[in-house]
């Protein structure tokens, strides 16, 4: 039988041997689209090109990782190499609705736009250095599963589950609305039609090979997504600056903003400056925003469940510093790629005449996502009538134009005038953000509730093929219930995605952080701490959205965890020093999971347990 090692090392060649072959063939196929759209292919079948093709190699990755062992379906039988596990990390995290919300915040807000970025990639620091290492020393499979094993008995098990349930539903639910956007402003379909298709392909890509199937195909959804990114900047870098770096060209591009700015009436600017800052946030909210994404990011579920897959802990630290390398070069980008839309519009938009506007002003205000003066952008007479009167000489200002930031992703190839195959790119990229997104929550959530809620409680004697039906069971359910959440429309993405940012932090990052560092900390505490952390979050973002509470501090609801963070450590510390220090037995586990080298301490126990059943009772628990 081979050694260990070498099967790891011959599985490391083929998966880069495997990735570059599909990488090329999809660069190939790109150059035939634009070969194709070059002698007349229409753009709306071009689009269904791109994004049919990319589905259809997701849906072939998911349905040829099937597998019928627990241990692949719940942690892809630990088996994923730290580049390749940062890789699906990074696919992971950088969901459609982060994608399409953050280039349009960046577009909006300017400056202030940049807490996201900050926040998102210091929360892939928080894990490498104070949680992934840990978590996969200790083996759960699931954040509930590790509470319970840490703290002892089923209150902890049952509040991280809840906990688990409300941040990541609600993200479901925005990667899931996000996809119907994409499908509405790219290849012309009703939101509802989109909305379904795309729960197709995320059931099918999870139901039949769990983690396993997750992992695959969200690493070729990562290049995908990179792609699409990197390519509009880099042609637009170019065509404005020379340099085919965007990082480099984004200084050149803000000094232009500025510069335009700078020369426009003081009365037809009343947006804030793109270099201001603190003119769209105020210092606190920034703050705020950068705390809670940071600390949420570093204890979303489907995010920490991804370091268990790797075959050991010094694996899950070089994947996590694998996963900010690779979220590094899309947030290093996206800033970019926001002022380059920001720049097209003061050059082609603004200062102009309402009959000087380009087509694809009206073809984004068909769709109500942009109006001018007020009024939707759809007709040229509508346009003129809504500004007749509140413009100089009919001369447009930045005040004057609205565009809905969702749309900015998809609008600035159509500002640059780039070949439509770019567009269809972007789509691609961002549905494949999608997917990776939702692929990791669906499996959270339902595997969560079929290993925590069904097998460790309710029957714990369950044979593998019994969990893993329960768990496609709870699949299926899962997702329907956020596709119909994701018909209710939000109006800003990034906003929901937030929120649930913000309860992860202030239910699960305080038990994490103590669980892990504090030996003291008792299961009293921390129940009572994560059920404190999200209750004072719940109740802000509710009564201050739902409820017209006024904001405390100015805070916005979407920053909820700004407060819900600080009394989830309060609490815990405080309930812990009341209540009884932990058994001895508890501090011992806390000392192995600290302690890098030996055998994962979940499948130690777990061949214990085994070995104390009955011959004819014992089941495959792997």
């Amino acid at each position: 039988m081979p050694h260990p090692a070498s099967e790891y090392a011959r599985l490391n060649r083929t998966l880069g041997l495997r990735t570059a072959l599909l990488g090329g063939a999809f660069a190939l196929y790109l150059v035939l689209l634009a070969v194709l759209e070059r002698i007349g292919v229409p753009d709306t079948v071009i689009g269904y090109l791109v994004i049919v093709a990319v589905t259809a190699v997701f849906l072939g990755i998911g349905i040829a990782s099937r597998t019928l062992l627990a241990s692949e379906f719940f942690a892809a039988g630990r088996s994923v190499p730290a580049v390749f596990n940062g890789m699906a990390a990074a696919a992971d995290w950088i969901s459609g609705a982060v994608l399409i919300g953050l280039v349009g915040t960046l577009y909006a807000a300017g400056h202030d736009g940049l807490a996201y970025v900050v926040g998102l990639s210091g929360g892939f620091v928080l894990i490498a250095i104070l949680i992934a290492p840990y978590l996969r020393k200790h083996g759960a499979y699931t954040l509930p599963d590790f509470f319970a094993a840490r703290f002892g008995g089923p209150l902890t098990r049952w509040l991280g589950l809840v906990i688990l349930i409300c941040c990541s539903l609600g993200l479901l639910a925005a990667q899931i609305h996000a996809a119907g956007l994409i499908g509405e402003l790219i290849l012309g379909i009703d939101f509802e039609i989109a909305v379904a298709a795309s729960l197709v392909v995320i059931v099918v890509s999870t139901l039949l090979g769990g983690m396993r199937a997750v992992t695959w195909t969200q690493c070729a959804q990562y290049g995908v997504l990179l792609a699409a990114i990197l390519v509009p900047a880099i042609v637009l870098s170019l065509r404005h600056h020379g340099i085919p770096v965007p990082q480099l060209a984004y200084g050149q591009t803000l000094q232009a903003i500025a510069e335009i700015e700078a020369t426009l009436p003081t009365s037809d600017f009343d947006a804030p400056a793109y270099l201001a800052p603190f003119s769209a946030m105020t210092p606190l909210n920034v703050f705020a925003l950068i705390a809670c994404l940071a600390a949420g990011a570093a204890s979303l579920p489907h995010i920490l469940m991804r370091f268990g897959t790797t075959p050991s802990v010094r694996e899950a630290r070089a994947s996590a510093n694998w996963a900010l390398v690779f979220v590094a070069a899309v947030l290093l980008t996206v800033p970019a790629y926001a002022a380059f839309a920001k720049l097209e519009i003061y050059i082609q938009v603004v200062g102009m005449s309402v009959d000087a506007l380009p087509d694809w002003v009206f073809a984004f205000g068909d769709y109500g996502r942009i109006s001018i003066c007020g009024a939707p952008a759809d007709l040229v007479a509508t346009v003129k009538e809504a500004c007749s009167g509140t413009t100089a000489s009919d001369i447009l200002g930045p005040a004057d134009i609205d565009i809905d930031r969702d749309a900015i992703l998809f609008a600035l190839p159509k500002m640059a005038g780039l070949p439509y195959i770019v567009t269809g790119l972007i789509a691609a990229g961002a549905l494949a953000a999608v997917f990776s997104t939702a692929t990791g929550l669906l499996l959270a959530i339902a595997g969560s509730l079929a290993h925590d809620a069904y097998y460790k409680t309710l029957d714990r004697r369950a044979s593998t093929s019994r969990r893993l039906f329960v768990a496609r069971l709870f699949v299926l359910a899962v997702a329907i219930g956020a596709a119909w959440l994701a018909l209710e429309r939000t109006a800003d993405v990034l906003k929901a995605a937030t929120f649930a940012f913000s309860l992860a932090a202030a239910g699960n990052f305080p038990a994490l952080v103590l669980g892990i560092w504090w030996k003291r900390c008792t299961h009293y505490g921390a129940a009572a701490g994560m059920a404190a952390g999200l209750g004072v979050t719940l109740y802000y973002g509710f009564m201050t959205t739902w409820r017209d509470m006024p904001d405390w501090f100015g805070v916005d609801p979407a920053a909820a965890g700004l407060f819900g963070l600080p009394v989830g450590f309060a609490v815990i510390i405080v309930v812990s020093l009341l209540t009884p220090a932990p058994a001895p037995t508890l501090g011992t586990r806390l000392d192995r999971i600290r302690t890098p080298r030996g055998a994962t301490i979940a499948d130690t126990e777990s061949v214990v347990e085994q070995r104390s059943e009955p011959a004819g009772e014992r089941r495959s628990t792997a």
